[in-house]
């Protein structure tokens, strides 16, 4: 019998952990549907830049206020995990609060432990009157629908009811001990002020206790999997996502290798292009669907946070153009979700979620991918996007097709011959 809760907590735990690496799994699949492309050079510059970024969350900065409530939820995440690993291997050894054993370590911990709670609650309050009454504009959009408030708006309760969680248990296990003059492992400062608000009764505490022990466990493992299915994904994907984020300049466009080949034969008529593995489909030229995006573009759509600092920057957006770098972004994720489950199959990305008109408003200027906390590249996708359009269907807009018909015809983009290049120089007056 006295093992049960140990059995329970197991099944639990392996049910939990399943689901997750199970919906894991078929995100791993959805990104696989990308296009091949390598990102493996210069690992040490990668491993930097992903401390820098993910861990250290060196971008968060360039905005301080966000940046320091933002600061204590990551912080109390990293930290409070820690002690729920001391519970988890409580409840599966019948043990009590077994980290104690490492004397004024476990001190530091639960100290640590009860303030980052506490600032936890105060700031995800914040958060909610930023998002819900104070209306910031960046969390507005056409691509911010109910359900991205919804979303948003659960995570700051779920982290909010976690935090009660945790100080129920804490002081209903302080005080259960306080009464029987036995000394408890661990400092608590916020849970001796709380104290005098629970019962006297030794019974009634013991199930306090458990009950906010059992609650604290069981609404992590529920939001480990509430998670893939939302913008706070990104607690995990950052690292991958920043490991693996370009480290040429940043402007600098990449043209895919089975189009380099198609130019070369253009230019060197001697050249042969490698023929194609059997029963493979030649590649298209750009990108029409996320299976001709590259991986590492789908696999932006995961790490997306929806804060809208790309977007809020973005000088098309902000002169009333109909483009988002955000919604570019979640519109990706859209089409693989619903690519995973089956759905919409008669759409393709361009056309069925994101039209030709955003992406022309696009000026890739790069602001969007300096601002992101994240390293996403929202102009990478939209460069594949309108290659497509150019060089597949011949759709671009009028003047651009002027010009390449220019570059074709006079080597220039100007409608004059190669002949009459220099013709300015003779309108010029010298002065004497």
């Amino acid at each position: 019998m006295k093992y049960i809760e140990s059995i329970i907590l197991l099944l639990v735990l392996v049910i939990a952990i399943g689901m997750f690496l199970t919906k894991l799994k078929s995100i791993r699949s959805a990104i696989q549907q990308g296009r091949k492309e390598n990102r493996s050079e210069n690992p040490t510059a990668r491993l930097r830049n992903m401390i820098l970024v993910a861990l250290g969350q060196k971008k968060m900065f360039q905005r301080p206020i966000p940046a320091i409530l933002h600061g204590f939820i990551y912080i109390g995440f990293l930290v409070i995990n820690i002690e729920v690993l001391g519970m988890i291997i409580d409840g599966l050894f019948q043990t009590h609060r077994v980290l104690g054993v490492t004397g004024i370590v476990y001190d530091i911990l639960t100290i640590s432990n009860e303030v980052l709670a506490l600032f936890v609650i105060l700031v995800c309050v914040i958060l909610l009157y930023r998002r819900n009454i104070a209306n910031v504009k960046r969390f507005r959009g056409v691509e911010m629908h109910a359900a991205q408030k919804n979303d948003a708006n659960i995570i700051l309760y779920i982290e909010i009811i976690l935090m009660l969680g945790l100080f129920t248990m804490n002081t209903a296990d302080l005080k259960f001990y306080t009464l029987q003059n036995i000394e408890l492992a661990g400092v608590y400062p916020i849970s001796t002020l709380l104290i005098d608000f629970f019962p006297n009764n030794t019974a009634s505490l013991h199930m306090l206790e458990k009950s906010g022990w059992w609650f604290h466990i069981l609404g992590i493992l529920a939001f480990l999997n509430y998670l893939p299915y939302s913008k706070h994904f990104h607690i995990m994907m950052a690292f991958p996502n920043t490991y693996y984020y370009k480290i040429s300049p940043i402007g600098k466009l990449n043209a895919p290798e089975h189009i380099q080949q198609e130019i070369k034969a253009i230019m060197d008529p001697s050249y042969t292009i490698p023929a194609l593995p059997e029963g493979s489909a030649p590649l298209a030229l750009g990108a029409k669907d996320i299976q001709d995006l590259s991986w590492k573009n789908l696999l932006d759509g995961f790490a997306c946070t929806e804060c809208g600092r790309c977007t809020s920057v973005c000088p098309a957006n902000l002169t009333g153009k109909l483009l988002s770098p955000r919604k570019i972004i979640m519109n990706i994720r859209d089409r693989q979700e619903d690519f995973i489950q089956h759905k919409e199959v008669e759409k393709t990305l361009l056309g069925g979620y994101i039209s030709a008109e955003e992406l022309w408003a696009c000026t890739t200027c790069n602001a969007c991918v300096q601002e992101c906390p994240v390293n996403i590249d929202p102009v990478a996708p939209i460069i594949e996007m309108r290659r497509f359009l150019v060089m597949e269907t011949s759709a671009a807009p009028a003047s651009l097709n002027a010009m390449f018909a220019n570059l074709e015809n006079n080597g220039s983009p100007w409608a004059f011959p190669a002949a009459d290049r220099f013709n300015w120089s003779s309108e010029i007056s010298y002065k004497s």
